[in-house]
């Protein structure tokens, strides 16, 4: 199980790393920046906080890729943090946009949040 330090942490690394990746892929305004990095932060600190109060230890077990090795962990993150982001986006900056815009950026927020979790902690 991991410690709350290291969710922190990986939720500040989500959230940096959409923030790039948005501004990098689409260069939208801050507003747009902020949801993004919010839902890459919020998605993956909610998804650990319930697999430690639910004792979900059988969630980290890394597939046997080594290129990718994606563990339910991991996915939930990325989940959430779709979630999250699609939430934040439609009911925010991107509400008077096209769905798929606000897909958009809610997928750059996951993939995000979902590579930070694979490989980073």
């Amino acid at each position: 199980m991991i410690s709350w330090g290291q969710i922190g942490y990986g939720a500040a690394l989500s959230a940096v790393l959409a923030a790039v990746l948005i501004v990098i892929a689409r260069g939208r305004p801050r507003a747009a920046v902020t949801t993004g990095a919010l839902a890459a932060a919020l998605g993956p600190l909610a998804w650990n906080a319930i697999l430690r109060a639910a004792h979900g230890d059988q969630f980290f077990t890394d597939a046997p890729v080594m290129v990718f090795p994606v563990s339910w962990q991991d996915t939930g993150s990325g989940v959430f943090t779709l979630a999250a982001a699609s939430l934040g986006y439609g009911l925010g900056p991107l509400a008077t946009q096209p769905a798929r815009t606000s897909v958009r950026y809610s997928l750059l927020a996951a993939v995000a949040a979902l590579l930070v979790d694979i490989y980073l902690y």
